[in-house]
């Protein structure tokens, strides 16, 4: 994960490869995020990712303990999943400073193992297909609009060249 010295821990023949950040408490960890806590939502969002990041390494760590159990391996055992909860907890807490949504549709796609992407081309193609049709209306009203000003033009010439000149005052007051 990070270039941080690697330590051996060992627990009953089970020798793991641990980095520094990884060995340290969560509780440490917790001090860190708490004491540069800030509201900056890309802050947060990457305090919660290392905390998932740290919590995948203890579940890995974990499960090679579990894997290679003896009673010698107890306590480490017993020090893992503390490490775990209080990382889970340490989550949950910055998780909380999170606002992020996910719209229920991409959940039901990872859910049927499906790539997410799907619905961000599914919602693009969407848009653009709206775009096109609100592009058509916009256009048949500029249409409509210059053929009833052609037609007034005809009949009320004097009013329509009055209208002109007001729109084109109004035009440029705006800018």
């Amino acid at each position: 994960m990070d270039s941080s010295p690697a330590t051996t821990t060992g627990g009953g023949g089970n020798n793991i490869m641990v980095s520094q950040s990884t060995a340290a408490s969560p509780m440490d960890s917790s001090a860190t995020a708490a004491a540069t806590s800030v509201d900056d939502p890309k802050q947060n969002l990457t305090q919660v990712i290392n905390s998932i990041q740290k919590t995948l390494a203890l579940l890995h760590q974990l499960y090679l303990t579990v894997s290679s159990y003896n009673v010698a391996s107890q306590l480490p055992l017993l020090q893992r999943m503390n490490n775990l909860v209080l990382e889970l907890d340490n989550m949950t807490r910055l998780a909380e400073k999170c606002n992020i949504q996910v719209p229920m549709e991409v959940l039901n796609l990872i859910d049927d193992g499906k790539n997410p992407d799907e619905f961000t081309r599914d919602m693009l193609n969407g848009c653009i297909a709206k775009n096109q049709i609100t592009k058509g209306k916009t256009d048949a009203f500029k249409g409509l609009r210059r053929h009833l000003l052609e037609e007034l033009e005809q009949v009320f010439p004097d009013e329509v060249e009055t209208y002109r000149e007001i729109r084109a005052a109004s035009a440029a007051v705006s800018f």
